[in-house]
């Protein structure tokens, strides 16, 4: 308050306070990563086309079936990756039961390749081989939809989106964290290997389904069809590298990565974590369907084996090895991991386990960030 020359009191007028400029929201990728996400895009969608189909056998540049079948089945085991970074990275909650939604995908799918086989099976029957076998008369209840292709579609995200929100509903109420709820989704994995394993539950049983023919008609063994499958494979880890940059860079991804660091002081703060670990949870088992739908046809076989524990500790490997909570390490993983594998598996097949285990050993004591973070820290010494 004020008082004037005459004695009257008014109002003080306080100066104007400069206005508070917050920052603005940093695009999805910089102008280097537009860059490589376009580059990665033409190898995929053009180069290794042009190389498959065009380049001729003999040439030394031409693409082998081989190596499409393997790229297209290590760019499915990225997504793999790229989910568990989601879930473990990002929001500190190891899963050791990510095989179970990967497989679950790829049964799916091949419920769907089954019915498209149609009378073409050993018994010239309108029922999958295995059934007739088994001496069965119709088609079980959960197979109704696997010859619509748009419902098998949706049911490669629904079914694996399902039971991971039904498991996480449960196991994030009764705060289950750390090494006991790890144990858990290895238990959980396991248990549907065994289920699944049984001839009575009709999925085919240890030998689960394979000898696969079409797809929407279209014979699967044609090279134009084997290449659409790889591109089909290349642009959905692309699309998916895309969403999980958009949410890990948005508030939904700052409020993971505050659970991951304190989730104490988070819902101190106010918020709940139960919704956001739930969400994700669910977007990851979603992604690791998709992986497995689209790993079906490419590699022509899908059985209980897939939802061996061991499965899913490798995916924590390749995420661990390329480097957790940067999106592209665990990509880099899978591909680093998978394709010594598949080198030394034939040039060293007795030592290939070894050899897994020690570079999961050397990752965990030496390269805490993985590949991504040594090549982040070579480029700040030589900047």
């Amino acid at each position: 308050m004020m008082k004037t020359d005459e004695g009257v009191v008014v109002p003080a007028v306080s100066a104007p306070r400069p206005a508070v400029q917050l920052p603005g929201r940093s695009p999805l990728l910089t102008r280097a990563g537009w860059s490589a996400f376009v580059i990665a895009a033409l190898l995929v969608c053009v180069l290794a086309p042009l190389l498959n189909l065009v380049v001729p056998e003999g040439h030394a540049l031409h693409l082998s079936d081989y190596a499409v079948a393997l790229l297209g089945k290590i760019m499915c085991y990225a997504i793999l990756a790229l989910a568990m970074d989601l879930i473990w990275g990002y929001t500190g909650i190891l899963s050791l039961g990510h095989g179970l939604f990967f497989a679950l995908g790829g049964y799916v799918m091949g419920m769907y390749l089954m019915r498209q086989i149609g009378r073409e099976g050993n018994y010239k029957s309108d029922l999958p081989d295995f059934m007739v076998f088994l001496d069965w008369k119709e088609m079980p209840w959960h197979w109704a939809l696997s010859d619509s292709f748009i419902a098998t579609v949706l049911l490669v995200v629904l079914v694996p989106g399902l039971v991971a929100f039904v498991f996480g509903y449960f196991a994030f109420r009764s705060r289950i964290k750390g090494v006991y709820f790890s144990i858990i989704t290895q238990a959980m994995t396991f248990a549907a290997m065994l289920l699944f394993f049984r001839n009575e539950t009709g999925f085919g049983g240890n030998n689960g389904f394979t000898d696969f023919k079409r797809i929407l008609g279209i014979a699967i063994a044609t090279p134009g069809m084997r290449m659409f499958l790889f591109v089909l494979t290349g642009c959905t880890l692309l699309g998916f590298f895309l969403l999980a940059r958009a949410l890990v860079r948005a508030k939904f991804g700052r409020v993971l990565q505050a659970i991951r660091d304190g989730e104490s002081r988070v819902m101190f703060c106010g918020y709940s974590p139960v919704g956001y670990k739930l969400a994700i949870w669910t977007i990851s088992a979603m992604m690791c369907g998709v992986a497995g739908a689209l790993y079906v046809p490419q590699v022509g076989i899908i059985n209980p084996s897939e939802m061996s524990p061991a499965n899913s500790i490798e995916i924590a490997i390749w995420a661990a090895v390329g480097g957790r909570a940067s999106l592209v390490g665990p990509i880099v993983g899978a591909f680093v991991v998978n394709g010594a594998k598949s080198w030394l598996t034939v040039a060293y097949p007795e030592f290939w386990l070894y050899f897994l285990g020690a570079l999961f050993i050397a990752v965990t004591l030496f390269l805490p960030h993985g590949i991504v973070g040594l090549a982040r820290r070579w480029k700040r010494g030589g900047a």
